[in-house]
């Protein structure tokens, strides 16, 4: 029925309530969906880096890392942003989908996985606070060790990958023994906190 019938101007039924109701069927079925999940949760995106992905990198030495990472906060959040290359005695490349067109959600259940039993090669931390909708760049520096062999909490043995992640965490500075100021990070779970961590593997060759 539209709004020129004669059936409709006798209902009370004008253009604008027909628009409405047409709109209202749409959300009803389900028609417009809801956002994908990047666009919903707290999400880390690499803006450049100084290793590309997959670049090869040679055991036994010391790599300057640089980093820029942009953040889109999701909601107000407070922590500690790191960037770390993460080495495993396990997990290879082809077990974890961590690479710039992977579903992000696999990526980040693969980095808090990663991150639970890797062990840390170098890495960078500064605070950070934000709110909804603000994106802010982020910018690293640090020297990464590229180890031929690697001991963590799955076995020893050679590196069966290195990665290099950026993620989200809480935080706690503390003074070393050398008199230096260090911070101990506790990742945040990534669904927990509705958070995208981003990352990218490395080819260590002999």
């Amino acid at each position: 029925m539209s709004a020129s019938d004669p059936r409709a101007r006798r209902a009370g039924v004008g253009p604008l309530r027909l628009a409405t109701l047409a709109l209202a069927s749409l959300l009803a079925a389900g028609c417009l969906g809801e956002p994908e999940v990047e666009d919903r949760w707290t999400r880390l995106d690499v803006a450049g880096a100084s290793l590309a992905p997959g670049q090869a990198v040679q055991a036994g030495t010391l790599v300057p890392i640089t980093v820029s990472a942009d953040l889109t906060y999701r909601r107000l959040l407070t922590g500690f942003a790191v960037a770390e290359l993460r080495a495993s005695s396990a997990l290879s490349p082809a077990m974890l989908q961590l690479r710039p067109d992977a579903d992000r959600l696999r990526m980040a259940n693969d980095i808090d996985r990663l991150l639970a039993t890797s062990v840390s090669m170098g890495r960078a931390a500064r605070p950070v606070t934000g709110w909804d909708h603000l994106i802010q760049r982020l910018d690293f520096a640090f020297t990464g060790a590229i180890p031929a062999a690697v001991t963590d909490s799955l076995g020893s043995g050679p590196v069966a990958g290195l990665y290099l992640v950026v993620y989200l965490g809480s935080g706690v500075e503390v003074r070393l023994p050398s008199g230096q100021d260090s911070v101990i990070v506790t990742p945040f779970p990534s669904n927990a906190f509705e958070i995208l961590p981003v990352g990218q593997h490395l080819t260590v060759t002999p």
